[in-house]
């Protein structure tokens, strides 16, 4: 079980005030949260998930 309550989030260098996401990297999960809505808790997806998403965003795909 990985514990994000004190990992470094971080957010894209385009993010408007808080309408965006963050991320928070662990060895092998990345876990996603809305900055709105931090309480709701957090998505966690393998590393090689989330590099597939990234990728496929960048070149267009999604």
């Amino acid at each position: 079980m990985h514990s994000f309550h004190d990992a470094p989030w971080r957010t894209s260098s385009y993010t408007q005030q808080q309408n965006c996401v963050e991320v928070a990297d662990t060895p092998g999960v990345t876990a996603v949260r809305d900055t709105k809505y931090r309480e709701h808790g957090h998505l966690l997806f393998s590393t090689a998930e989330w590099r597939s998403f990234v990728e496929a965003v960048k070149h267009g795909e999604l």
